[in-house]
């Protein structure tokens, strides 16, 4: 006898599909079930950070007295190490480091405003870069002050209208920064913390199709950066516009139409122009390093770093060079980036070097170094190394 078929009913010619309420029903009892469950997570989630900020604005009110600084990245760091040990300790598989980091960083940059508002100045424009860079460590809420230069960075610090200062130090294709250099030896202000930025083009556009795209804006350097992806899209024989920078063809490209720009997500994300392709240049490896600099000093930490600028009073004497190295050698610190430049002021061809190495200038054997050469060495400050 013929099983009757449990899938579809026959009514006539027309096939009728099985009745799925039931799962219908059981699917939203379950959603509604799981929302409920996330809601009093997030209730609990809301009272705590209430009570994290109260806390907060005590640690403000007592450094404020105590005229020390907001801004502790080294405390920050220990926390986030702290928090990744807890994770690992308690099988916390939803929270590995670079999330903790994503959250944390954001719950920091809201305490620090909560504290005292936050000032800073960066190589500007507004979307560039260098913005990106501070915003990820500043977050969205403190007052950012986009500046043309570097050296005006450093004037903004020294006249006081910032506290924080974001500059770039180096890439890893194009190499050290010169201006930044010249003015950290210049100044007395200190790298208080580094950031490690990848340098990531996006294509931003208002229109939907590429086809009606007429002209791209960018910076000169960039179409070069990003020249696979334009061929590979017959995008290499339209009008390409070079501009001052990539935020600024953010902003030509959001007034026009038929335009596109090779930008920064954040320059997108400020001037609201859609990002149609991520990640479009030749080389995913390209990244440049950020300092932050201030008037205080870091202490101590478990995993430091120091940078300093170093003049040898005898360069002339053959083996001077050689003679600096073998001293960091003695007291085995591993320096990780040595790297020459003309020292401005003397009128001669004498080059100085920036120099950065694992340590803090308050180790003994760091100590020794800067004791024995008290002359020749200035010190540009202890910071976390980057991880």
């Amino acid at each position: 006898m013929e099983q009757p078929n449990n899938n579809i009913v026959g009514q006539g010619n027309a096939i009728i599909p099985p009745d799925t309420t039931h799962v219908s029903e059981n699917i939203d009892m379950t959603l509604q079930a799981l929302r409920k469950c996330i809601d009093a997570v997030d209730s609990e989630i809301i009272q705590l950070l209430d009570k994290r900020l109260s806390y907060v604005q005590q640690v403000g009110h007592l450094k404020v007295k105590n005229n020390a600084s907001i801004y502790r990245p080294d405390r920050e760091r220990e926390i986030i190490q702290n928090l990744v040990k807890i994770a690992q300790d308690k099988q916390l598989h939803n929270l590995n480091k670079p999330i903790i980091e994503a959250i944390f960083y954001e719950i920091f940059a809201i305490a620090r405003n909560i504290e005292t508002p936050q000032k800073i100045a960066f190589l500007g424009p507004i979307g560039s870069y260098t913005h990106q860079a501070a915003e990820n460590r500043f977050g969205p809420l403190s007052a950012y002050l986009p500046l043309t230069t570097i050296s005006a960075v450093f004037e903004a610090l020294q006249r006081g209208n910032a506290k924080y200062g974001v500059i770039p130090l180096e890439n890893n294709t194009n190499g050290m920064v010169g201006e930044t250099i010249d003015n950290l030896a210049k100044h007395n202000f200190k790298i208080i913390n580094e950031i490690i930025l990848p340098i990531h083009h996006s294509f931003a556009t208002k229109e939907s199709n590429l086809s009606t795209i007429k002209k791209i804006y960018s910076k000169d350097i960039a179409f070069g950066q990003c020249s696979n992806f334009l061929q590979h899209y017959q995008l290499h024989e339209i009008e390409h516009i070079a501009v001052g920078s990539t935020a600024l063809g953010a902003k030509l490209a959001s007034d026009e139409c038929n335009a596109a720009a090779i930008c920064s997500e954040i320059a997108a994300k400020i001037y609201n122009i859609p990002i149609m392709f991520a990640n479009i240049e030749n080389h995913c490896t390209n990244q440049t390093r950020f300092v932050i600099i201030s008037d205080f000093t870091n202490q101590k930490g478990q995993n430091d770093k120091t940078s300093i600028f170093v003049s040898i009073k005898d360069f002339a004497k053959s083996g001077a060079l050689f003679a600096l190295l073998q001293d960091f050698t003695d007291e085995a610190i591993n320096i990780t980036k040595i790297d020459s430049r003309p020292i401005h002021n003397d009128g001669t061809f004498h080059s100085g070097f920036y120099m950065d190495f694992y340590g803090h200038r308050d180790d003994e054997c760091v100590q020794r170094i800067f004791t024995k050469r008290k002359d020749e060495i200035k010190w540009l400050g202890s910071y976390p190394a980057f991880t």
